[in-house]
């Protein structure tokens, strides 16, 4: 009789490759949510004996269903895949009855092996395309791969952040957004309102794929930021405060990009941090910065460490003849897993 199997995340292109990582012998029928709440209907129809849940979703993300999922008693066995790899983000998940946690993209033997230490599944640890979704590369499915290929780098920035700091890292979904290099101030600002920030840049260049990271900061976080980091007292605020812009700059933009690399297979370069400028209106920032670009693609994440009030972004700019090169790396070797 075939198992249940239920594979939440609101990336199609993550369901897809969710679906390549099921044992080619494990004889299951898979079934797919975009969302918590879609996930608790089929948990209740019977269509998730086994579930592989992700962190962040709208409409109800990870945590939010694992709660119902144990307030109800629902009758699954919840294995987290996520990119958000933070250990309270683990610890979290599994006080709430998850069985297992285990980070993107999936490691195929390390799922066999989870799967065979709960008694699920024992076999090898081949996989196979017959489980799959059809691939499609229609814009919106670009479009989706990159957003998913950000949601990982985007983990792998949190846990090293959260390591540093000793604090756990609220995790969006990302923005991405194909714009002309003048809308970029005007998209920003309807995510951060704040009239005075600082931002740090670093650029970043590998095989036909070149970019910009920027590190956006409300100018209100910095005494916060100085703070948790624990500097030795300074006669200089205004000094600390800049060391404490760029050492978080560093840490979250190289994090990223190496989360970046690893999926594109790629090696970037990165230039030397960059203090675009302090205290000043985002639009006069962005605006000096990468007005030269015409068409980009623009990815923005919004960071936040809520028990310390302290947010910030970090924007990733694609020029446009970076796009396809992003789009050909990803889909290719989306289809050649197949």
């Amino acid at each position: 009789m075939s198992t249940p199997i239920l594979i939440c995340d609101d990336s199609g292109f993550a369901r897809r490759q969710m679906a390549r990582s099921i044992p080619d012998g494990w004889d299951v029928d898979i079934s797919f949510a975009e969302d918590g709440n879609q996930a608790l209907t089929l948990i209740r129809e019977g269509k998730g004996d086994v579930v592989f849940l992700d962190l962040n979703m709208p409409v109800m993300d990870g945590y939010q269903t694992m709660e119902v999922i144990r307030e109800e008693d629902l009758p699954c066995l919840v294995i987290v895949v996520s990119g958000d790899v933070q250990a309270q983000a683990r610890e979290r998940m599994l006080a709430l009855g998850a069985l297992d946690f285990i980070r993107k993209p999936i490691d195929n033997e390390k799922l066999t092996h989870i799967l065979s230490s709960y008694g699920i599944y024992s076999g090898k640890a081949d996989s196979t395309a017959a489980h799959t979704q059809d691939s499609a590369t229609s814009d919106e499915d670009k479009l989706d791969a990159c957003r998913e290929m950000v949601n990982i780098a985007m983990g792998r920035a949190g846990e090293s952040l959260a390591e540093l700091l000793g604090e756990f890292i609220d995790l969006p979904i990302p923005n991405v957004n194909l714009i002309e290099s003048n809308e970029l101030s005007m998209a920003v600002a309807e995510i951060n309102r704040n009239d005075s920030v600082s931002a740090v840049s670093k650029g970043f260049v590998s095989e036909g794929i070149s970019g910009e990271a920027l590190v956006i900061f409300n100018d209100t976080n910095s005494q916060n930021i100085v703070e948790l980091l624990k500097y030795p007292p300074s006669e200089s605020p205004a000094s600390l405060a800049l060391e404490a812009l760029m050492d978080v700059s560093n840490i979250l933009i190289g994090a990223c990009l190496n989360g970046l690399s690893e999926q594109l297979n790629v090696e970037f370069s990165h230039t030397h941090p960059v203090l675009l400028g302090q205290h000043k209106g985002l639009s006069t920032l962005l605006s000096d910065n990468v007005h030269r670009w015409g068409k980009l693609m623009a990815i923005e994440i919004g960071y936040a460490i809520k028990a310390r009030d302290i947010s910030f972004d970090l924007l990733l700019l694609f020029p446009g003849d970076a796009i396809n090169q992003l789009y050909s790396r990803l889909l290719n070797d989306d289809k050649d897993s197949l």
